[in-house]
């Protein structure tokens, strides 16, 4: 395969990079697929485009894997870049399908979580998140060092060839509340540390976030290259983005007015849309972006040409073009504060809401777990001993029922062995979160409302956020990777796996934990 140019040139920072996200259909011919190899061919030819992103699966239906228009593309002398979901796989074929995409010179990814699965093959499918994004990055980071196998494998210890993978990250700055803007980089932090080597924002059009995730970067030294997401918005998509149907992608009531009427122009608004990309391009560069990462219905290579020639006559009067980008949410959160003079951010941070009040529930099961499950706490070492004592005994399937009732009332405990409760302000993954996750909010979160269960279900993230916050922890969310769920401790007790060393908390009963990682 060829050399990784996308990689080098974003390494270096020498050039501002272009990529363009491509959407197969389903089946494996048809139009849709044509019209996607065109578009690469004709940005192979024409030399702008440094990569061609495929999506996997978007909004949870079935498409075309990714890494067969990988091959195809990269045929034509232009870097793909697959993006690998944790959404239809769980982690033995996540390992499998990555050493296969290493092998046919495919490495360069963009690991995400993924879109809720919706229709199938004869119903609704069943959603897997074996892993979640973090988790992901986590095991590329290791395969590119040479993963391990386990122990107890057929070739237990053996160290694999490493892959050579450049992976990347989404986020989302465009989130209406403190809890959720702060748990999405929160995030971020956890995918940089499990070895994130780029970001890519995901879809809005408020120039004020966009500088909002550099400047945290740099306040806590994240150095990966950034590249932003220019969406050019026709006025359909435009009406289902403002509905919160594209998990991820914000379209305000007041843009989304401005392309309605754009809509009505003879050219049903194109003219409109393709200049405002350019002038974002313009607006990203100018505040520091490496590159930026185009998308859109139909696109053609011809139009995208048009919109970065344009971005460069207008890179010279890019302050000028922010204001046409201020586009905030109905009492929508900023980290930092305005600064009037450019309509962007200023340093100083804002000042936060009161903390919401304590739960006394969540109050008591605080209480109780530094009484008795902290390393620190005064019943630890008794605890240990105890477990130690009745494991395998009659005692201990009685101690589990009691563990699974008392856990079913305060969490809704789905038996899973493993509990990561007190990683997330005592809120269960298992039961209260649809995609399971342990590291963070996913990034289809609106208002506040969990991606599958809008204005039904809080985001686990945003309660655990304001849990935490009433006893001013809240940024412990960014702190603890959490490792994957241990299926080998489904439906036994969580308690006696925890204390006996054998979750994915790795305690040891002598009173001094391995700690997480």
């Amino acid at each position: 395969m060829l050399k990784n140019r996308f990689r080098e040139i974003l390494e270096k920072r020498e050039q501002f990079v272009y990529t363009v996200e491509l959407v197969p259909g389903r089946g494996s011919k048809g139009k849709t697929h044509d019209d996607v190899l065109d578009l690469a061919n004709k940005a192979s030819q024409g030399g702008l485009i440094h990569a061609m992103s495929i999506t996997d699966n978007p909004g949870g239906h079935p498409a075309l894997t990714p890494g067969v228009l990988g091959v195809e593309i990269a045929r034509m002398g232009i870097d793909p870049i697959v993006h690998f979901t944790c959404k239809d796989k769980n982690r033995n074929e996540i390992e499998s399908i990555l050493y296969g995409l290493d092998r046919i010179g495919i490495r360069n990814l963009l690991a995400m979580t993924g879109d809720f699965p919706l229709y199938g093959f004869e119903g609704k499918t069943k959603p897997v998140f074996d892993l979640d994004s973090v988790q992901l990055l986590h095991l590329i980071t290791k395969m590119n060092e040479g993963l391990q196998i386990d122990a107890r494998a057929p070739g237990g210890g053996r160290i694999l060839p490493p892959t050579r993978m450049f992976k990347g990250c989404a986020v989302s700055p465009f989130k209406q509340l403190e809890s959720e803007t702060l748990a999405q980089y929160f995030k971020l932090w956890k995918k940089v540390q499990a070895g994130a080597d780029f970001v890519i924002t995901q879809v809005g059009f408020d120039a004020r976030k966009f500088d909002e995730l550099l400047r945290y970067m740099r306040h806590l030294d994240i150095k990966v290259p950034v590249l932003g997401n220019v969406y050019i918005l026709n006025f359909p998509v435009a009406r289902v983005m403002n509905r919160n149907a594209v998990p991820g992608c914000v379209v305000t009531d007041q843009l989304f007015r401005i392309c309605e009427e754009e809509s009505k122009a003879p050219d049903k608004g194109k003219t409109a849309r393709l200049i405002r990309a350019a002038k974002l391009i313009a607006v990203l560069r100018g505040i520091g972006y490496n590159g930026v990462h185009i998308g859109g219905p139909n696109l053609k290579y011809e139009d995208i040409e048009w919109v970065i020639g344009k971005s460069i006559e207008l890179s010279g009067i890019w302050p000028s073009l922010v204001s046409e980008f201020d586009y905030p949410q109905p009492g929508g959160f900023y980290l930092y504060e305005k600064d009037n003079n450019t309509g962007l951010n200023a340093d100083n941070l804002t000042g936060r809401k009161s903390s919401p009040g304590k739960s006394t529930g969540y109050a008591l099961m605080r209480f109780f777990h530094h009484l008795v499950f902290a390393a620190d706490a005064p019943f630890y070492k008794p605890v240990c001993s105890f477990f130690k004592k009745v494991n395998g005994t009659r005692l201990e399937g009685v101690l589990t029922e009691l563990e699974y009732w008392i856990k079913f009332v305060s969490s809704g405990c789905r038996r899973c062995g493993d509990c990561a409760l007190a990683d997330i302000a005592f809120l269960c993954p298992q039961s209260q979160c649809p995609k399971f996750l342990l590291n963070g909010q996913c990034g289809g979160s609106s208002e506040g409302w969990c991606e599958v269960f809008p204005g039904k279900r809080r985001c686990i993230f945003v309660r655990a956020y304001d849990r935490l916050k009433a006893f001013g922890e809240e940024g412990s969310l960014r702190g603890t990777y959490i490792r994957p769920r241990h299926w080998e401790l489904d439906q036994t007790s969580s308690w006696a796996n925890y204390f006996l060393g054998r979750d994915h908390n790795v305690e040891k009963c002598n009173g001094k934990p391995q700690g997480r990682p």
